[in-house]
């Protein structure tokens, strides 16, 4: 039984490499696969709350909560003189919001703002 499992005349064909395991590096065939996908090229834009302030091209920022309806809105000199130009808008507005927050539960996990960008 074993020798005929193991004859070529059954079909079956033996991988032509062994697999890749966690701590192998990968063949140059993945990586190259990789650059060559035509998705690639076609990634979207960073949507501007994951813009750094220095990026962003309006003067006025603005943040609004979805849970209870405030806007905040920063200039974008002040945030920068705040925060510094390679602040992220996402962290920023977080910040804004959570400074002036009016919803405290005292959990952790339910407490904050939920920011919306305009």
């Amino acid at each position: 039984m074993q020798k005929l499992a193991s004859s070529p005349e059954t079909g079956r064909k033996t991988p032509p490499t062994p697999a890749v395991g966690p701590a192998d590096e990968l063949p140059p065939e993945y990586w190259r696969s990789l650059m060559d996908d035509p998705l690639v090229a076609t990634r979207p834009a960073p949507s501007g709350a994951a813009l750094r302030l220095s990026q962003i091209p309006e003067h006025l920022l603005r943040v609004g909560c979805r849970r209870c309806g405030r806007t905040v809105e920063i200039q974008k000199a002040d945030a920068v003189r705040l925060y510094g130009q390679a602040a992220i808008w996402r962290d920023v507005s977080q910040r804004l919001l959570d400074n002036t927050c009016a919803t405290r539960t005292g959990r952790h996990e339910e407490d904050g703002c939920w920011p919306t960008f305009e």
